[in-house]
C-alpha cells in the first residue's frame, strides 16, 4: 500500500478522534453545540478585555460564548449544584452577557445558559428580561452614592457566608431555629 495513503488516512483518523473528543468534552461542559468564540481565560487561555457597553456603562466577561447556528449563546458556568431553577443574580449575570455580546457582535442572542455542576438552565433574552436588567441596573446606579443600602437577605446560607458577616447590621442569626 502506498506510504502516503497510509499516512493521510492516519491523519483522518486522528483528526475525527480529535473532533469527536472535543465535541463530546463541549457538551459535557453543559455548552451548546457550535464553536466557542469566547471563553474567560480562567477557563481557557490567556487573558481578554472585558467586553464593555458603553450605552448602559456595563462591562464584563463571560464565561463562554458560543456560536451555534448563526447565534451567538453566551454560558455562565457555576460550580456548584443546581438549584431547582437559576438563582436570579446568576440570571442577571447571564442576561448582562447577553446585552454584553449583542453589543459587542452586532446580534441579539435569542437565550443563554446558566450551567450548574449537574444542570443546565435556558434563559431566554426577551425584551422583557432585558428592561428588567436595565431596570436593575439603574437601580444599582442610583445606590453607589448612598452612604447605606438594605441588602437582600432571601439566602440565609449566603448570608451565613459572606464576608461582611461579622460587620453587618441586618445579618441572619447564625444558627436559625
Amino acid at each position: 500500500m502506498n506510504p502516503l495513503l497510509i499516512a493521510v488516512l492516519v491523519l483522518l483518523v486522528i483528526g475525527s478522534l480529535l473532533l469527536w473528543l472535543g465535541m463530546r468534552r463541549q457538551k459535557s461542559m453543559g455548552l451548546p453545540a457550535g464553536t466557542v468564540l469566547y471563553s474567560d481565560p480562567v477557563i481557557l487561555g490567556s487573558p481578554e478585555k472585558p467586553f464593555y457597553d458603553p450605552e448602559w456603562k456595563l462591562a464584563g466577561k463571560p464565561d463562554y460564548l458560543v456560536k451555534e447556528n448563526g447565534a451567538i449563546i453566551p454560558v455562565e458556568v457555576k460550580s456548584g449544584a443546581a438549584p431547582e431553577s437559576p438563582r436570579e443574580g446568576h440570571v442577571y449575570q447571564l442576561l448582562a452577557y447577553c446585552r454584553l455580546a449583542e453589543v459587542h457582535y452586532g446580534r441579539r442572542p435569542p437565550y443563554g445558559i446558566v450551567r450548574y455542576a449537574n444542570r443546565s438552565f435556558r434563559v431566554d433574552y426577551t425584551a422583557a428580561a432585558e428592561q428588567e436588567l436595565k431596570e436593575l441596573l439603574e437601580e444599582i446606579t442610583m445606590c453607589q452614592g448612598k452612604e447605606s443600602v438594605a441588602r437582600s437577605h432571601r439566602d440565609p446560607a449566603r448570608c451565613r457566608a459572606c464576608g461582611y458577616r461579622s460587620i453587618c447590621g441586618e445579618r441572619l442569626p447564625a444558627n436559625p431555629s
